[in-house]
């Protein structure tokens, strides 16, 4: 309960101080505040299962480059912050439109020098042991060993550069195009692994890149994707209605700096479900994504896992990369609703979500185990026009995982 306390004092002190940088921008005339950008700073001090104590500073931007009437906003998240765990975590994530929406750029630039548990591949019973052998040092996929937590951590530094270019089709609102991805792991070091040991402790990590052939070290995925998207959104950060669907085909070949040559897929659906036409903060959220290996066999850290969609918000209440494995599903449902009668600035969210995932090399099926988790929010609308929120979430998931979650904008 004590932290539950300074979670809720660190928060309102948050809110405060968003809101008086907020004021300025809200003073704007409807008519000029598509000229300039709209910046919300927040200091950041939260608690998160991954990531510990966290400090530093989010930014929320939002500008339209061109007549309000035709052109969606634009929105950007950016953050720097540092955390208990030594983890250093700065990202840039942007969803920028072209006068007219005629073009729609995505971007999303990472740099961390972090550490995170690490759990075997595929939901269920499954990931919830170590890997061992006896013999030389031989890799044994089926032996768990379970004297030893579950939890592997390791360390790594962490690179992405992703940038997508999407032209309009005609007068729809059907966008298509390509885009470069790179993600790049380095400098890792898999704490539980030992060789030395009688018998060996060998890691999920270690067993599955071992297997095919990738170093345990370092490695990259480089590739070219072919995107189609479909944004009826009212808005990108906050939407009250509208729907987005999305599908991204990723080529990763060795001669532009993959580790190997694979294919991978990407569908995603979100839809937005008004429960009143007065009221039109109060509705119903559904978000569906699959993220699949389908060609090729694909580093570990890079495998689909949870956590690692392009916000980093799927799976509240879990530890970024829970589950993880060649194929993954994840569904989440939430009711947002007001919480004043005629106003919109404080507002609360309820949410559940499903996540199942597999292991080809261990026969773990898709959709043979799925993993729940839920959990509740409350958001303060820190500027009314762009629909910047402050978000509070606390979710409770299985095996005992739970966490508060502090973020801007919606979750999805």
């Amino acid at each position: 309960m004590k932290t539950i306390r300074i979670i809720a004092m660190i928060t309102f002190a948050m809110i405060g101080y968003a809101n008086l940088c907020a004021q300025e921008v809200d003073s704007i005339p409807e008519g000029s505040y598509s000229k300039g950008v709209s910046i919300t700073p927040i200091p950041v001090i939260a608690a998160n299962p991954t990531l510990g104590i966290v400090f530093g500073v989010t930014s929320s931007f939002s500008w339209t480059m061109g007549n309000p009437k035709n052109t969606s906003p634009s929105v950007a998240v950016g953050s720097l912050t540092y955390t208990t765990n030594n983890q250093l975590i700065s990202y840039l994530r942007g969803n920028a439109f072209l006068s007219e929406d005629s073009w729609n750029l995505l971007t999303d630039l990472r740099f961390q020098v972090t550490s995170q548990p690490t759990y075997g591949l595929g939901t269920g019973p499954r990931s919830n042991t170590l890997l061992v052998d006896g013999s030389e040092g031989d890799v044994n996929i089926n032996n768990p060993y379970k004297k030893t937590p579950s939890r592997q951590m390791m360390e790594y530094n962490f690179f992405r550069l992703y940038q997508t270019f999407l032209k309009r089709y005609q007068d729809t609102r059907l966008f298509l195009g390509l885009g470069y991805h790179l993600d790049m792991f380095s400098s890792i070091d898999d704490h539980l692994l030992d060789l030395e040991s009688d018998p060996n402790r060998i890691t999920h990590h270690y067993a599955y890149n071992t297997s095919k052939g990738i170093s345990t070290k370092s490695y990259a995925l480089s590739g070219i994707s072919l995107n189609a998207l479909f944004d009826s959104r009212d808005n990108t950060a906050n939407p009250y209605k509208g729907r987005y669907a999305m599908i991204n085909w990723r080529v990763n070949p060795k001669f532009i700096g993959s580790t190997t040559t694979n294919t991978i897929l990407w569908t995603e659906y979100r839809g937005y479900f008004n429960l009143s036409e007065e009221r039109p903060r109060n509705l119903i959220a559904v978000w569906l994504y699959g993220n699949f290996v389908t060609s090729g066999d694909v580093p570990y850290m890079n495998l689909p896992a949870l956590g690692w969609d392009t916000a980093s918000r799927s799976g509240r209440a879990y530890t970024f990369g829970r589950f993880r494995g060649e194929d993954l599903v994840y569904l989440e449902s939430e009711y947002r609703f007001p919480l004043q009668k005629d106003k919109d600035k404080w507002g609360g969210v309820v949410f559940v979500n499903a996540v199942s995932a597999s292991s080809r090399t261990e026969d773990v099926n898709l959709f043979s185990h799925i993993n729940l988790a839920g959990g509740v929010g409350l958001r303060y609308m820190l500027n009314e026009k762009a629909r910047t929120n402050l978000t509070l979430d606390y979710g409770w998931g299985t095996n005992g995982s739970q966490g508060f979650f502090l973020g801007l904008n919606e979750a999805f």
